[in-house]
């Protein structure tokens, strides 16, 4: 009798990805909208909000721990000022060239030209965030408010004070350091005991997004969903390959390889904060980047590196530009790009949160905001790509920063380590 061969975790994932499509489709091409409701209420949204709300709860204590322990690791401020200088730069040079490439193709192939839609939905524009209130709001006046109301920029900077913290005092802070690394071994065995209800919870939130807009709603938005898509596919092709290349030499066939586990789960849940201990473990596993490196560019790529919704923000802008015949000039293009490169800084990594980001845009350049209620039909499922891409980029960056630093595990990097949990 031939072998069955065991899918492990991330193929049991994919399997539930399959499976929720399927399930979503037929809810919603055979069920009378009353039960499709009911099985979504009862099923689906249980099932992905269990997971969500399970990894979720992780977010803040893995990146103040983990972190915390990977500066004092460093302990060196110029090494980390170097680190951080270096992953920034990757974070911000990316998040431009995928601004740049959504807002030049979406000119190229014109999704909106001679489209008009009813707006659906209004959507509330949230103002610019002034850069003073940004950084101002980095340092906490309550470190505990902070890490409640989950704000990822200020657990970041106690993470790294208290890590710079213990590096100074040496043997003074010996007993807290070992304690930490008591406490981040647990929190990684509660990753992995959440981690193991995954594909019910990527059923769950697949089949509801399937089950409740079917694919009548894609059909008018074919030409801007599909210059959206093969647009960040590009940008995660050609842009990460380069990256990975010439800055790093590193293969990037393996590197998509490698990254995959991380990618299937940021699409299913559409929030980089709550892939964030996958993202972390497949970094260290797959791609064998050090823990005081990704400690570091991981949950700072969550909170800042939005290479995805960017994108989004470049196309969609003149789409909707376009939906309502309002030319756009060179110096609106500059606006987008500076524009949606700040408001990705501090914003939350979290479903959603680039809609909100795109009202800034569009106040800027002087279009609707109700252009927004266009693509809000399709954009859960743009929402979950561009996610992918986010995570993505997340760990092309750390992967650099990691072999310029030493820090790079070249035979894990080349070979998957036998040690990975998530999808071995």
């Amino acid at each position: 009798m031939p072998r069955i061969p065991k899918l492990g975790l991330t193929g049991w994932i994919m399997v539930a990805l399959a499976a929720g499509l399927v399930c979503g489709l037929l809810q919603y091409l055979l069920l009378p909208e009353a039960v499709n409701a009911g099985i979504i209420r009862w099923v689906h949204d249980p099932l992905g909000d269990i997971f969500l709300n399970g990894i979720r709860m992780l977010v803040v204590p893995l990146v103040l721990v983990s972190l915390t322990l990977g500066t004092a690791a460093i302990g060196d401020l110029r090494k980390l000022g170097r680190i951080g200088g270096k992953v920034m730069g990757l974070y911000l040079g990316t998040t431009a060239v995928a601004i740049t490439l959504g807002y030049g193709l979406a000119k190229l192939f014109h999704p909106g030209r001679g489209l008009s839609l009813p707006v659906e939905a209004a959507f509330e524009a949230k103002s610019k965030p002034f850069i003073m209130d940004i950084i101002v709001d980095i340092v906490p006046t309550n470190p505990f408010l902070g890490m409640v109301e989950g704000k990822m920029l200020q657990v970041i900077f106690i993470a790294i004070l208290a890590g710079l913290s213990i590096a100074s005092l040496g043997d003074k802070a010996a007993p807290v350091k070992r304690g930490l690394e008591s406490l981040d071994a647990i929190i990684q065995k509660m990753v992995w005991f959440v981690m193991m209800f995954a594909p019910f919870g990527v059923f769950g939130l697949l089949a509801k997004v399937v089950a409740s807009e079917g694919i009548e709603v894609f059909i008018p938005l074919i030409k801007y969903m599909g210059t959206i898509l093969g647009g960040m596919g590009l940008h995660v092709l050609v842009t990460y390959s380069l990256v990975l290349i010439v800055f790093a030499k590193l293969n990037p066939v393996r590197f998509f390889l490698n990254a995959w586990p991380a990618v299937v789960v940021a699409f299913s849940t559409a929030s980089s904060n709550a892939t964030l201990p996958v993202t972390m473990r497949v970094s260290e596993e797959r791609m064998g980047t050090d823990e005081s490196i990704h400690s570091f560019t991981l949950p700072l790529g969550a909170t800042v590196n939005m290479d995805g919704t960017a994108f989004m923000q470049g196309c969609a802008t003149v789409f909707i530009a376009e939906v309502y015949g309002i030319p756009l000039s060179t110096g609106d293009f500059l606006t987008v790009v500076l524009m949606a490169t700040l408001a990705s800084i501090g914003t939350a990594g979290v479903p959603g949160a680039g809609l909100i980001m795109l009202s800034m845009v569009l106040h800027e350049v002087g279009l609707p905001i109700e252009g927004i209620g266009i693509i809000l039909g399709v954009d859960r499922v743009l929402d979950m790509c561009r996610t992918a891409v986010n995570v993505c980029g997340d760990l092309a960056a750390t992967a650099v920063v990691s072999k310029s630093e030493g820090a790079l595990n070249q035979a894990t990097y080349d070979h998957e380590s036998p040690r990975m949990t998530v999808g071995s």
